[in-house]
């Protein structure tokens, strides 16, 4: 199910398990405390948390028997276990019977930030598995101005899609943004207020370099890479970040897979993957390659010696900018 379906399905109140599960960290810790808030009391007697890497094999009876305790002075009992991925033989042989006979006086929190390589959890129809990947920006644009209007803001529809575009959709960051703009108490809310407020994550601030190059403002180019220098004080970050940019470009425009699987590939947002394969075809396969091979290039020199940091930096401006 969708994260967003987490408040309904929540009001039912008929879930035994939970699977929190994705890489937005805003999702899965929100999604654990809306269920500890709806149901847990007296947390310090009806609550347990485990490290899931150390539940394995015979281990795992200790997650069984905190599931089977009954709840002191309160109807729940909540268990919370995380990064918890157990072999599929490990969940037949100990879990399968407890997860499908789980007492409705227990409620059982997995948040994972991955589906790593052990049993498919999510699959399990005795679990509730909610998606917190990160969201797509349209999406995340509704919650900034429903949160807003919530708070007592007016807001246009930009600039609430320029606070999504500016955090690349990552709803910890979002989150953040958004108290800082209540927080600044002006109403309403614009996208001169965002520019003002909202700091650039480092890879859109990529996007606009590369950006500004495929529309060939040199000037904006420049412009951004000084801002990024002199913000991180480490021009190899800026290298880095310049390369793999240009390398998810090659691979997007080069790949015949989908957004959605190439969004899970390479760790982006799908609309973010989509709106690359329109820059990556502006730019072409060969500029690409070049821009790739190049950066690559100067940084395997820097890490060896031959070439400073600033060298390798200014070495790489050159390589976008004449290249």
């Amino acid at each position: 199910m969708k994260y967003t379906e987490l408040k309904n399905d929540i009001a039912q109140g008929d879930r035994r398990i939970y699977l929190f599960e994705g890489e937005d960290a805003y999702f899965r810790t929100h999604g654990e405390e809306q269920v500890k808030k709806a149901f847990l009391t007296l947390p310090e007697l009806n609550f347990a948390a485990f490290d899931g890497s150390s539940l394995k094999g015979r281990a795992l009876a200790e997650l069984t028997s905190a599931m089977a305790a009954y709840p002191f002075m309160a109807e729940k009992r909540i268990i919370r276990v995380s990064e918890f991925y157990p072999t599929d033989a490990d969940y037949d042989k100990y879990l399968k019977s407890a997860f499908e006979n789980c007492a409705e006086s227990t409620i059982l929190i997995i948040v994972n930030q991955g589906a790593g390589k052990g049993a498919a959890l999510k699959r399990k129809k005795c679990i509730a598995y909610f998606d917190c990947s990160h969201t797509d920006d349209e999406t995340v644009t509704r919650w900034v101005y429903a949160t807003l209007k919530r708070a007592g803001f007016a807001s246009d529809v930009q600039a609430c899609r320029n606070v999504a575009e500016y955090c690349l959709c990552d709803m910890a960051r979002v989150s953040s943004e958004v108290q800082k703009i209540i927080e600044y108490g002006v109403s309403p809310v614009t996208a001169e207020i965002v520019e003002q407020l909202v700091y650039k994550d480092a890879d859109y601030r990529i996007y606009e370099m590369t950006d500004a190059v495929a529309v060939k403002n040199y000037s904006r180019f420049l412009t951004i890479c000084g801002e990024l220098s002199k913000k991180s004080a480490d021009k190899s970050m800026v290298i880095s970040a310049l390369h793999r940019y240009f390398k998810n470009l090659l691979i997007i425009l080069t790949s015949d897979e989908s957004a959605a699987s190439l969004a899970a590939k390479l760790k982006m947002p799908e609309f973010a993957v989509r709106k690359s394969g329109d820059r990556a075809r502006a730019f072409g396969k060969e500029r690409l390659l070049y821009y790739t091979g190049a950066l690559y290039d100067f940084s395997a020199r820097m890490r060896s010696g031959r070439l400073s940091p600033d060298g390798a930096f200014y070495c790489s401006l050159a390589a976008i900018l004449f290249g």
